[in-house]
């Protein structure tokens, strides 16, 4: 297990480095070392909650909260997360509904890792109902799978020029970070077994310690948009992995 408290810890520095929180590369690493099945979204969403906490008080210090463009998409996402994370979804289906999870993420964050160095003025102005509409999909995409959707909205919102690159990244921490706390409450109406959770110990302070590192990283050394690259060729070789366990083993 060392190796897979390892592997959290990198992949918590990456994905902190540019406001997201890893969940879906936990979910497809804890699926790869196959870890009970039950628990692992469970796990993904606890690690998502520790690593983007530290993100969003960091962004929220620098004054890059931006509430205007946050709460529609809240409004939309948090009562799906919890709709999503209380539904059963059989193994099989949630391993293949995940290499599609990380396949478009890593596509969509592959074409707009050049836009968090953006550094244009004009910005779009959202309606409202399109922001509810975009929140409520991811929510109930994120409450299904166990992840926060930030690795979602991020490029959506980047796509449609709904703000700063700074706002942008704040606001997708944020969404990270309320829905995972929806989509856990949601999977606790559940049978899960607390105990498993205390016995994943190690991959919390693993994902702790590597989510500051990241956020150092974002604040002070790299540009995000290598960061971003980085995170997006990672996620990509997660679902490309995660394709080949799927599609070729079985």
């Amino acid at each position: 297990m060392a190796l897979l408290a390892i592997l959290f810890f990198a992949t918590a520095i990456l994905y902190s480095s540019v406001g997201f929180g890893g969940g879906s590369t936990y979910l497809a690493l804890l699926l790869i070392w196959d870890v009970p099945y039950f628990i692992i979204p469970v796990i993904a969403l606890s690690c998502n909650i520790i690593v983007v906490s530290g993100n969003c008080f960091n962004y929220i210090r620098a004054g890059n909260l931006n509430f205007k463009l946050l709460i529609p998409y809240l409004i939309g996402s948090v009562p799906l997360a919890f709709i999503g994370g209380s539904l059963y979804v059989e193994k099989n289906f949630f391993e293949i509904f995940l290499f599609l999870v990380l396949s478009i993420a890593g596509i969509l964050l592959l074409l707009n890792f050049k836009s968090y160095d953006d550094k244009e003025e004009n910005y779009r102005k959202i309606p409202i109902i399109i922001s509810i509409l975009i929140g409520s999909s991811l929510g109930f995409v994120s409450g299904v799978v166990g992840i926060g959707g930030g690795i979602f909205l991020s490029p959506i919102l980047f796509l449609i020029k709904a703000g700063k690159p700074k706002h942008i990244i704040t606001t997708a921490s944020l969404f990270i970070l309320i829905n995972s706390v929806s989509g856990i409450i949601g999977q606790f109406t559940k049978n899960v077994v607390l105990n498993e959770i205390s016995n994943s110990w190690y991959l919390l302070v693993a994902v702790l310690i590597g989510g500051q590192i990241g956020n150092f990283l974002n604040l002070k050394v790299f540009p995000p948009r290598i960061l971003a690259l980085v995170t997006a060729i990672l996620v990509i070789f997660v679902a490309a992995r995660m394709g080949f366990k799927n599609f070729f083993i079985y």
